[in-house]
């Protein structure tokens, strides 16, 4: 699966490596090219549509069947973040392989307590195993971008090492810890969480093994997941669904 194909430059390397090449292409100007640019391989399909609004498992499944699905892309800057959640969400790809402004790989790969270190960070490496494979200057390009890129590999996990029964949860967890970044855990906690009283997320803190004092980006994926289970079970002492 390829998003964005363009004119097919990458396209026409992935026909010449993959059984089938299906591309998701939004701007109506560019099948006339891909008829031409592509006409050679007759392993490819064009789909017109967003990728943001594409039923991406039922595609998979008519287009490319069952069998070891990647995903490949040089995703437009300013759809970088829902695109790739697109692909994550779908939960049909083994690997997802995209270039994406530097930062940005950057974010994703992004080590707790760095900097870097997001809810994005957290999201993508929930779901998969992210690595820079290479990066990119801005010189590649014609016209040169007035910033570099980077290409990054996703790699999903066969057993998700993560012990989280509510998903949903977790993620308000990780949002709420990231709202007020500068602000210590507890009080993020607590205006994501306003049924809970301080004592309450200070139990939650400590059941979770963290200090009173530590900030959301202080914690990895394993201390998110331990934190979650404590704040399920305050809010079901308060006879509270998560």
């Amino acid at each position: 699966m390829e998003v964005g194909p363009g004119i097919g430059t990458l396209t026409q390397e992935l026909c010449k490596r993959a059984r089938k090449v299906v591309a998701v292409e939004l701007d109506p100007r560019l099948p006339p090219v891909l008829e031409q640019t592509l006409a050679e391989y007759d392993n490819f399909t064009l789909v017109q549509g967003d990728i943001l609004k594409t039923d991406l498992p039922a595609l998979c499944q008519r287009e490319l069947g069952e069998g070891p699905l990647v995903a490949c892309a040089n995703l437009p800057y300013y759809i970088t973040t829902p695109a790739l959640s697109a692909l994550i969400d779908s939960r049909c790809f083994q690997t997802i392989t995209v270039m994406v402004q530097k930062e940005v790989a950057h974010r994703i790969c992004a080590k707790a307590g760095t900097a870097d270190y997001g809810a994005f960070s957290v999201y993508c490496q929930y779901h998969a195993r992210p690595s820079i494979v290479l990066d990119v200057p801005a010189g590649c390009f014609i016209p040169a971008p007035k910033v570099d890129s980077a290409v990054v590999r996703l790699d999903r996990y066969e057993q998700c090492p993560w012990q989280v029964e509510d998903e949903k949860l977790f993620f308000r967890v990780v949002k709420a810890a990231f709202a007020q970044r500068r602000k210590m855990l507890r009080g993020c906690l607590r205006h994501g969480f306003s049924q809970l009283d301080a004592q309450q997320i200070a139990g939650c803190l400590a059941q979770a093994g963290l200090p009173d004092t530590v900030r959301g980006e202080q914690l990895d994926l394993a201390q998110f997941a331990l934190l979650t289970q404590a704040v399920a079970r305050a809010l079901a002492q308060q006879g509270e669904k998560p």
